[in-house]
């Protein structure tokens, strides 16, 4: 009989993969669905098992399963992992993501599964750690912090009960790696995590989802089912988020898992020493600990032998907005942005030059096109101004005014603080103010000044050059006053739309 493979991941779904799906099992075809291979624009995809291997067609529409039946449909692909896109790849921690079905426990194990816990497991917990500390993988999700470090903070700190909590509220733009994961190979993140509670001592854990990703709950609370057995006695369970962005940030999501509205927490102290419920917590990112399996199953060394300078392993990138080949590509750091976005991204949808990339999120730097060489690494991006985060890519044309672009950037932020401290709750509304302030070229101040020398002086109008240097002097107060990254964070594309476009301001470039 034959088989097919089809895609059940959301994006997939959306695309019309269910219809295909069912138009296939309509002419007694064997469907297996999957998670997506990460090429949207191929999708909905049918993959055929034949002698040769699994042969893709793609996109697919339910009244064209016929010709893929018969070999004869235009769109045809041959096998994935020899078209360009996925050849360029190194798949550590999506390998089995579009291959596998994801709550099938004995394709996990056919396709590498568990051996990374059975080998951590067999070792002492401080050897495990040791092996994450030499593998040099760092956190997937925001500044890299070595993630070993968090590991061996949470072992060493004396406490009755320890947690294992896994960062999944993934509510940057254009980011969907942890999604894809969660709905193509669950088992992987579960893998990791119980990996991760034998290295520390935990006996509970938990995977704190954002609301808007309701297939990732479902395939996740499933797999977790499934796979209990056999990660005992470590218990995991799912937390569903409210949709607050700023529950990202690690101390707000674990008042949000302690029923709490998610507000950021001062530290110290840190969530390794007093986390969950007052207990020793480590908090990774899906990524991070997603990519624990590979480095215990493989070696830390084979591992640590791709990437570039400080920056170790594989990234996810998830290329985003107006590009042509929009989806997940995974590799070594050290590519460089320019080979991301014009060769593997094939440059915008519209076929108008690029104008910018912002990387990081919504709270990422902009970069024009003289930085494409700047190559994909934390310390490269810091340097720059900007920061990796979630490796999220966004691509806009040269229509892209970047003016409204960062006064975006203050009104998210306004608009998700939390309002604990002053700096993102306050500094995020003068923000759009003085933005639109610049963005009219200037205008008088609202009140007169209400020091004593300046009550009786008529209000003089600030210049447009007077109101950015108010502006910048509002985001060094932010990114150095704030509380969490929230509010440190949103001065990234606010300079560097200032810094890199200055045109869109009214200013000479």
């Amino acid at each position: 009989m034959t088989r097919a493979f089809v895609s059940a991941d959301m994006a997939s779904i959306a695309l019309g993969a269910d219809e295909v799906a069912a138009a296939l099992t309509a002419r007694g075809v064997t469907v297996i669905r999957t998670g997506s291979r990460g090429l949207f624009r191929l999708e909905p995809l049918v993959e055929i098992e034949t002698a040769d291997g699994r042969i893709g067609y793609g996109p697919v529409a339910p009244d064209e399963v016929g010709a893929v039946l018969g070999g004869t449909h235009p769109n045809r692909i041959g096998r994935i992992e020899e078209h360009p896109f996925f050849a360029r790849q190194q798949r550590f921690t999506f390998a089995r993501c579009g291959v596998i079905d994801p709550l099938s426990l004995d394709d996990y194990a056919a396709h590498g599964g568990w051996r990374g816990l059975d080998l951590a497991r067999a070792r002492q917990p401080q050897a495990v750690i040791d092996a994450v500390q030499e593998s040099g993988l760092r956190g997937r999700g925001g500044a890299g912090f070595p993630t070993a470090i968090k590991w061996q903070t949470v072992r060493d700190t004396a406490a009755p009960e320890k947690f294992v909590v896994c960062n999944a509220d993934e509510g940057d733009s254009g980011t969907f790696a942890d999604r894809m994961l969660m709905e193509g190979d669950p088992f992987c993140l579960i893998e990791g995590m119980a990996i991760a509670a034998h290295a520390v001592g935990a006996g509970r854990g938990f995977i704190y989802i954002r609301s808007e990703y309701p297939f990732a709950i479902r395939t996740m609370e499933a797999a977790i089912a499934l796979a209990a057995p056999r990660i005992a006695p470590f218990v995991l369970e799912v937390r569903v988020g409210a949709g607050a962005y700023v529950c990202g940030e690690e101390t707000a999501l674990l008042d949000s898992i302690e029923g709490k509205r998610g507000q950021v927490r001062a530290k110290p102290p840190l969530p390794a020493m007093e986390g969950l419920f007052g207990r020793p917590t480590v908090i990774n990112n899906v990524l991070s600990l997603a990519a624990v399996p590979f480095i215990i199953a493989e070696g830390a060394a084979a591992y640590a032998a791709v990437g570039f300078a400080r920056s170790r392993g594989t990234m996810p990138i998830q290329l985003a907005g107006n590009v042509r080949n929009g989806g997940l590509f995974e590799c070594g750091f050290g590519i460089t942005l320019g080979e991301l976005v014009e060769e593997i991204g094939g440059g915008t949808e519209s076929g108008r030059p690029v104008k910018a990339v912002q990387v990081g999120g919504p709270l990422g730097a902009y970069f024009p096109p003289r930085m494409f060489d700047l190559p994909f690494d934390y310390e490269a991006f810091a340097a720059a101004g900007g920061l990796i985060g979630h490796a999220g890519i966004t691509v806009f044309d040269d229509s892209a005014d970047m003016a409204h672009m960062a006064r975006f950037a203050m009104e998210f932020c306004a608009h998700e603080s939390c309002g604990k401290c002053t700096p993102c709750r306050i500094g995020s509304v003068r923000g759009v103010e003085t933005i639109e302030r610049i963005m009219a070229g200037g205008r008088a101040p609202d009140r007169i000044e209400t020091i004593p020398q300046m009550r009786n002086a008529a209000p003089r109008p600030r210049s447009r050059a007077e109101e950015i240097a108010l502006l910048r002097d509002l985001c060094d107060t932010m990114k150095f006053g704030s509380l969490c990254a929230l509010g440190g964070f949103t001065p990234y594309p606010v300079l560097s739309a200032l810094d890199h476009f200055p045109q869109d301001f009214g200013e000479q470039a």
